[in-house]
């Protein structure tokens, strides 16, 4: 069966795809540190939020997203960027610009958008590699189209 999407009055929501829908920002917002916490924040059970977090997104953040924008702060080592790079390209994105900022306390924000219509692993695992790796200090997914 083939997916349909629609857009709809959040007005006619059920109050249990809303309350997903606040987890989610909080989520992504950094405003809690987990599901579980942000699931007992809004006053839903967790099975409901997994029921529901695959098949409901507010319009800015589009059902297929083509691009994405991370904020880093990383550690100002010689090779620090290009590893960062490496992995993003190791994972099918493709880089579109980035934005460095010059080092402050052993320590550099940059912002990098690329390309994930190809990315084989969630922007999420991406994430989370890139913050394994030790070389970035903090991550951050700014906005994603």
């Amino acid at each position: 069966m083939e997916d349909k999407f629609y857009i709809v009055d959040g007005d006619i929501l059920q109050d249990v795809i809303k309350k997903v829908l606040e987890v989610k920002k909080m989520l992504h917002a950094g405003k809690v540190k987990d599901i579980t916490e942000g699931v007992k924040t809004v006053g839903i059970s967790r099975s409901a939020y997994y029921k529901y977090k695959d098949k409901v997104f507010p319009l800015s953040e589009g059902v297929q997203s083509q691009k994405a924008t991370l904020a880093l702060l990383i550690s100002h080592e010689a090779g620090a960027l290009s590893r960062v790079l490496d992995t993003i390209a190791a994972n099918d994105g493709n880089i579109l610009t980035i934005s460095q900022d010059v080092p402050i306390n052993n320590a550099a924000n940059v912002t990098i958008t690329f390309d994930i219509s190809n990315l084989r692993i969630d922007i999420k695992e991406l994430m989370e590699i890139l913050s394994k790796e030790g070389l970035v200090l903090k991550i951050k997914l700014i906005a994603l189209e």
